[in-house]
């Protein structure tokens, strides 16, 4: 029960690694409050709550952090999850494409920071883990608007860290490297065996390894950690 009575949001929740969180972090003992466009493949276990949430739009972020503080009067934990990828290079890469990935992968971490931080500093404590990736930190060729909202990610991280410290907020970014989610196996296969033979470990990843690392962030085992990197890559980064 690391996480017992803990009141947590989390963005992206209908598959892949928001449903893990979701799942684990009940398991734990916190109240999840599950959102996302789509309902997930399979129902959230019992005990786990489910709202609609497009992170790009201002009015629903208001909406969902209003109505969670209505119920509960609280949110610790903010897990801003969504997020989309696209692989097009600098110069085939289209305004639409560009503005598309910078509203949910950017935009909507800036968002959640936003409406949930008036929320922590009245209770004088709170966790923000935002979902950055290892392409935040490093760079591949093409996936141009990805590199620049990940890495954006990790800067706003940082910033909020520092920025909300002495209210007791801390503010983490976490780096996952290749991860088996179906975002991941929509791709071509020989894209993921690419990145996946580079991968020190020589296997991608699973979702609850990714979880259990946003466990840590979200308890208070980790109360002297704020403006850092957690990287789970199977040491990709490392190399």
């Amino acid at each position: 029960m690391r996480l017992k009575d803990k009141v947590v949001l989390v963005t992206g929740a209908s598959g892949g690694i928001g449903f893990s969180v979701s799942e684990l972090f009940a398991r734990e003992g916190a109240i999840v409050v599950a959102t996302d466009i789509t309902a997930p493949p399979s129902p959230y276990p019992a005990g786990i709550e489910s709202m609609h949430l497009d992170v790009t739009s201002e009015s629903e972020w208001k909406s969902v952090v209003s109505d969670i503080v209505k119920k509960h009067d609280r949110i610790d934990v903010l897990v801003n999850n969504a997020g989309i990828i696209a692989y097009e290079p600098l110069h085939e890469l289209q305004m639409k494409e560009w503005l598309q990935m910078i509203a949910v992968d950017q935009t909507g971490v800036f968002l959640g920071m936003r409406e949930v931080i008036p929320v922590m500093r009245k209770q004088r404590r709170g966790s923000i883990i935002n979902i950055s990736s290892i392409w935040g930190s490093a760079a591949v060729a093409g996936a141009h608007s990805y590199h620049a909202a990940k890495g954006a990610v990790r800067n706003m991280s940082k910033n909020a860290a520092m920025t909300y410290v002495a209210d007791g907020i801390r503010v983490n970014s976490v780096h996952p490297g290749f991860i088996h989610t179906a975002l991941t196996d929509a791709q071509a296969p020989e894209l993921n065996e690419v990145v996946i033979a580079s991968t020190p470990m020589r296997r991608g990843g699973q979702p609850i390894e990714v979880a259990y690392g946003c466990l840590f962030l979200a308890s208070d085992e980790s109360s002297y950690v704020t403006g850092t990197e957690l990287v789970i890559d199977g040491g990709y980064l490392a190399q």
